[in-house]
């Protein structure tokens, strides 16, 4: 066995105890620390040696720390997207979103897009690689994620189709769009999470009160206001939520729809003017 081979297997025994996928991890933490793509890794292990800096990223693992924060990047649909402590992972799931919007514009796309509670630009930005003609708003309430944004827009090439806001939802919002996106904070706040998102990802991000609908009640209301005549929100929610949040657009005057993600779960809530 190769001396990476040996570090790896070594390396995912210890990160078995933290990590549901400890082999992936250690991977990613190799090429991490040897400054290569996990593919390259994968294809030709023999021809490099063990960094020594990988023993420190396994470390920063074993205390839970998330692998995006670790590479400081996660891929999320066509677009690599930077993180860092104080902005919420992009998550896999959330692409069903984006497989939604495709669906609905076709190759058209629409004209304006809107990232209600942007973050680091994950849905903005994944809306506007497929859509070049394309141009959007990301909102955020916090600096932090829209430094990442824009740090963002500018390594991927999108800065001058992207104006990004500090505000809360849509309140300082007066233009109408075609294409409305969100994820926000969707999780009760007495629900347990995982110790890499509870000990390292942004509360505010994640959690929306007693039963995790707080957000919603804020966002839906306003919706009509700046959606185009034409146009569609598509709202990410929590596997159990459909109901509840379907009666919160059905009573703001929306037709509802629903798409799973690739696990069949519920996870995005498509709102069209009734």
């Amino acid at each position: 066995m190769s001396e990476i081979g040996a570090a790896l297997r070594e390396a995912a025994a210890r990160l078995a105890a933290v990590s549901d996928t400890p082999r992936l991890d250690a991977e990613l933490l190799m090429a991490h620390a040897l400054g290569v793509e996990r593919q390259a890794l994968l294809l030709d292990p023999a021809r490099y040696a063990v960094p020594t800096d990988f023993d420190a990223f396994v470390a920063h693992r074993m205390h839970h720390e998330p692998i995006a924060y670790i590479l400081g990047y996660r891929d999320f649909w066509t677009v690599r997207i930077g993180v860092g402590p104080g902005v919420l992972i992009p998550r896999p799931d959330s692409e069903t979103l984006i497989e939604a919007a495709v669906q609905y514009f076709g190759a058209a796309g629409p004209k304006r897009i809107l990232d209600l509670g942007t973050g680091p630009g994950t849905l903005l930005y994944a809306a506007l690689s497929e859509w070049p003609a394309s141009s959007g708003l990301g909102v955020d309430a916090s600096d932090i994620a829209l430094d990442y944004a824009n740090e963002n827009a500018l390594t991927l090439g999108l800065n001058n189709r992207v104006h990004l806001m500090l505000g809360h939802w849509a309140d300082q919002v007066d233009e109408l769009f075609d294409l409305i996106l969100c994820n926000p904070p969707y999780i009760a706040d007495s629900e347990e999470l995982m110790p890499d998102v509870a000990g390292h990802e942004p509360a505010g991000a994640l959690f929306a009160g007693a039963d995790g609908l707080d957000d919603y009640r804020r966002i839906i209301p306003d919706l009509p206001r700046i959606l185009a005549p034409d146009g569609i929100a598509i709202l990410e929610i929590g596997h159990t939520q459909h109901i509840s949040v379907r009666e919160l657009a059905e009573t703001a005057g929306f037709k509802v729809a629903c798409r799973q993600d690739l696990g069949g779960r519920d996870r995005a809530l498509l709102l069209t003017r009734a």
